[in-house]
């Protein structure tokens, strides 16, 4: 139950809030271009898997470009065009281990812009490389620690290993460096975005008195943002609290962009917010757009 409503939060807070506030996160790239694959399978095979979406003839295709660029990386190893070109053909063929080698050279010429290197993360999760997906997200984080890529994509990654007390204890430790961090290069840590991260890992857990703590640290920190306003009224209507939460989805409803109204409404009027919602999805970044994004 933990782990399904957990699924449930991701969708609701990160995709419909956290999104909100950053732009289009680089998180959704893989989950949106495997969803199909994820439904039917929780534990992914680290092999190529086919994409039933594709015909012989555009698979062909796809294949035929991937050997095209692998033929020009032989000659130019750091011709970022060709490594873009071919990571996007073995994303679209969903060839999860072929996206890692592109990935590790464009996160190694692109040292600046962590993009890459989290999509290299999420590559070496979904491929069952855990522990290279951790390093990977440590690395960005010892230098940027404040980059909420990283951190969503590590938080995930210590759930789904069933360790939430090692995600809660990184949002913490965020928060409490995030005034020295904030001094050094000021901006750096969006604490609010990261206190709603751990509200989300919270209500995960059915700490919701946690949660709703967490949640009013961040309302007090901007009145008008919408997302600490939403979590709170979906954890309180978790609850059974419906007089309280009305007035709470309501408010949420009027601070939110207009695109966000109509969810927040589903979620209002759900007999349980936690359950599963219909899909909702995120247009995912090609991988060329990623370094726009940081």
């Amino acid at each position: 139950m933990t782990q399904k409503r957990d699924r449930t939060l991701v969708n609701i807070i990160l995709i419909l809030a956290v999104v909100a506030l950053i732009g289009v996160s680089m998180i959704p790239l893989f989950g949106s271009a495997f969803s199909q694959r994820r439904t039917a399978q929780t534990t992914p095979s680290p092999t190529q898997v086919a994409n039933p979406e594709l015909d012989p003839a555009k698979r062909a295709e796809l294949e035929a470009q991937a050997r095209g660029y692998e033929l020009v990386l032989q000659r130019e190893p750091e011709n970022q065009a060709a490594l873009r070109g071919l990571l996007e053909a073995r994303l679209q063929l969903v060839d999860i281990p072929g996206t890692i080698p592109p990935l590790e050279k464009l996160a190694e010429l692109n040292p600046d812009q962590t993009n890459y290197a989290v999509l290299l993360a999420q590559a070496k999760q979904y491929a069952g490389d855990r522990e290279g997906a951790a390093t990977v997200y440590r690395q960005i984080l010892a230098s940027k620690p404040g980059d909420l890529n990283a951190l969503q994509g590590f938080v995930d990654l210590q759930l789904q290993q069933n360790r939430p007390e090692a995600a809660i204890g990184l949002l913490q430790e965020t928060l409490a460096t995030a005034p020295q961090a904030n001094q050094i290069q000021p901006g750096s840590v969006d604490t609010l975005s990261v206190k709603l991260l751990l509200g989300r890992v919270y209500a995960a857990q059915e700490r919701y008195d946690e949660a709703i703590a967490i949640y009013d640290r961040a309302i007090e920190d901007d009145r008008a943002d919408f997302r600490p306003v939403l979590g709170k009224a979906i954890i309180l209507k978790t609850q059974g609290n419906n007089d309280q939460a009305k007035p709470l989805f309501e408010s949420a409803a009027s601070l939110a962009p207009a695109q966000y109204r109509d969810q927040i409404q589903q979620l209002a009027t759900a007999e349980n917010p936690l359950e599963p919602q219909a899909p909702q999805t995120v247009p995912a970044p090609s991988p060329d757009e990623a370094p726009q994004s940081e």
